[in-house]
């Protein structure tokens, strides 16, 4: 599992970097945390555009295609509603397929 929120901390339990790690590894899943894929652009009523030229930029975008290449990958983020989370502008980026979970 890849987080990819700029903040990876949160107010559900269970959901803070440390705690959501510890218990991935409990069951098998491994955890990393790419800051750098995290949308900084949230309360600008653009990030969409913005976020889209931002991403493209990005070493990490081409690390996580590699991640991708290899093996079916999930990208965490706690966004309510998916059409407005970053993680879709992310894979579509990399010209992947998203399903949300």
């Amino acid at each position: 599992m890849i987080d990819v929120r700029e903040r990876p901390w949160s107010r559900k339990p269970g959901f803070s970097k440390t705690a959501l790690a510890a218990s991935l590894a409990e069951a098998g899943i491994g955890y990393e945390h790419m800051r750098e894929l995290g949308n900084p652009f949230r309360s600008d009523p653009e990030w969409k555009e913005r976020y889209r030229e931002h991403v493209r930029e990005l070493p990490a975008l081409r690390g996580l295609a590699a991640r991708l290449a290899e093996a079916p990958t999930c990208l965490l983020c706690l966004e309510a509603d998916p059409a407005d989370c970053h993680r879709l502008l992310i894979v579509g980026a990399l010209g992947a397929d998203a399903v949300h979970l």
